[in-house]
């Protein structure tokens, strides 16, 4: 073919090349993720994310609210004994270049359930609703164990080598686990269940309450969801949030130094 013939050849060569790859994290921002001061967390920024920069209608705060993020309890709260918990935070607004958070939900990790399986024992599982005295319904998933008979001195005074409940003693046990669940959680509102669950308090009053009917060890809360969240109210999210981030610096310059000193074009 003679040269000058082809005009697509002098504009950047055949149809159907390959554009040149930008890199998409050169249209990302990363924005800070800050954990609720009802953890007790040891930092506020327990984490990073990414999203695309504001282009056209697409805003990017618009793409932050409503993420899930998942930790571990014991990274947020610097405690070794929580290393078995996994909560989840949802981010609910966006405060400059840091995302308010609200807890949405909790979970065993993986080798912590098959940790507490062992034979020879009744397993006991429920799921109850409870409701918050703030409008939040959790649905909360209990997992339980039959214990064998102990002295004081821990020794083992029972002969047989199944620790068995009968099919009432079951019935029973979940009826206590309800009325205790929805009494503690329905008493407070939805971040005082939440440090409980931080706590194991609320395992504590199970174990203290079924005792007489058939003693449990151990007792976890396996898994914790919100069912049904109330309108978001931002007034009480800023609330379980640090207000002082954004206090403005101290003034420098010639008014710092002298405070007597005068604006002449004021005066």
């Amino acid at each position: 073919m003679a040269y000058g013939k082809n005009k697509g050849l002098s504009k950047g060569g055949k149809k159907g090349m390959k554009k040149k790859q930008m890199d998409p994290f050169l249209k990302k921002v990363w924005y800070d993720i800050k954990a609720p001061t009802y953890l007790q967390a040891n930092k506020r920024s327990c984490g990073k994310t990414v999203v695309t920069k504001t282009q056209g209608l697409k805003s990017e705060t618009e793409g932050l609210k409503g993420r899930v993020a998942e930790f571990n309890v014991a990274d947020i709260r610097d405690g070794q004994e929580d290393g078995h918990k996994k909560i989840k935070l949802e981010i609910q607004d966006i405060q400059g270049k840091g995302c308010l958070t609200d807890f949405h939900g909790m979970s065993l990790t993986r080798d912590k359930m098959c940790y507490l399986i062992k034979k020879k024992h009744s397993l006991i599982d429920c799921a109850i609703d409870c409701k918050t005295s703030d409008g939040f319904i959790a649905r909360i998933f209990v997992i339980a164990f039959t214990k064998e008979a102990r002295d004081k001195q821990n020794n083992l005074v029972q002969n047989k080598i199944f620790s068995y409940a009968q099919s009432a003693q079951i019935k029973k046990i979940r009826k206590k686990i309800t009325q205790t669940l929805q009494s503690e959680v329905g008493a407070g509102p939805m971040k005082a269940m939440v440090a409980s669950l931080m706590l194991d308090t609320l395992e504590s009053k199970i174990k203290n309450v079924t005792t007489r009917i058939f003693p449990l060890d151990p007792v976890h809360i396996y898994k914790v969801k919100l069912v049904k969240k109330p309108k978001l109210d931002t007034a009480k999210l800023w609330e379980v949030h640090d207000k002082d981030e954004d206090a403005g610096a101290p003034v420098e310059g010639a008014l710092a130094e002298n405070p007597e000193a005068k604006n002449a074009l004021a005066a």
